[in-house]
């Protein structure tokens, strides 16, 4: 299916859904939100795992600028469209659903914001990251001082804002901002093709394991100590005595199931 700036398919258990706005580069405007809103509201029973594309060279650039200043909105009216922002991807991040994004070229801005939602980012060698809000003189209202500093640090979000410089894939993927980088000489596989054989892999686990890890690691985070222990053996009594888990241990037991090892 295809929406104004969506489109959407599936492989078998696999959501795929593709920002599909090249000539802005991929940039988001308040309906642009607002289909993503909607697919991550009603992601269908069967899916177990989703991977999100971007049409173009670029993944993102982030809000719609342009949009922004022909607005001309108020203080009250920007706190909503921040709000929205926030509940689209909130539901990125804890719907429950392992999201793999797939990054090239710009992730900038709204678009740091978007892939940050994501719990797994896959890379292709010409992603960059840039915060350019100070720049601009505006500043991000699409979660990154909650999402993207936690990854990279308020500090190191601190530094890219004032300065607007663009950070490159290699210390990107050192801050965590990209878990894997592909098309280069040690991974030469496409970072597309890279993404659908992990979301492949993790759709093939238990499905209540998958929604307690993506559901509940961060939330725990936000806890004190205390609550986050109970909070955690409250998360493992579920899902250890889940549907799936017998059978799964008997794998183990009788030496079915594969062996963790390097490499």
């Amino acid at each position: 299916m295809t929406t104004n700036y969506l489109k959407t398919h599936e492989a078998g258990t696999i959501g795929v859904i593709t920002l599909n706005r090249a000539n802005k580069r991929n940039a988001l405007d308040e309906a642009a939100v607002a289909e993503i809103d909607a697919y991550f509201s009603n992601i269908p029973a069967h899916i177990r795992a989703i991977v999100m594309l971007a049409e173009g060279d670029h993944f993102c650039a982030g809000l719609d600028l342009k949009e922004h200043h022909d607005q001309e909105r108020s203080a009250v009216d920007f706190l909503r469209v921040c709000q929205a922002w926030h509940r689209a991807f909130d539901k990125i991040q804890h719907g429950g659903i392992p999201v793999i994004a797939c990054l090239q070229g710009a992730v900038v801005g709204g678009g740091l914001e978007l892939a940050s939602a994501a719990h797994v980012r896959v890379a292709d060698v010409s992603t960059y990251f840039s915060l350019p809000e100070g720049t601009r003189g505006i500043f991000t209202g699409g979660g990154a001082t909650v999402r993207t500093a936690k990854i990279i640090t308020p500090n190191r979000m601190v530094e890219m804002m004032l300065t607007g410089r663009v950070m490159g894939i290699e210390e990107g993927h050192r801050l965590g901002l990209a878990h894997y980088v592909c098309n280069t000489p040690e991974n030469p596989v496409s970072a597309k093709d890279f993404a659908m054989e992990l979301a492949e892999r993790i759709a093939g686990n238990a499905p209540l394991s998958n929604y307690a890890i993506v559901s509940s690691i961060s939330r725990i985070a936000d806890m004190s100590a205390t609550d986050g222990l109970f909070a955690e053996g409250l998360m493992a009594a579920v899902v250890q005595t889940g549907a799936d888990v017998q059978g799964r241990l008997n794998d183990f037991v009788t030496k079915k199931a594969h062996k963790v090892k390097p490499g």
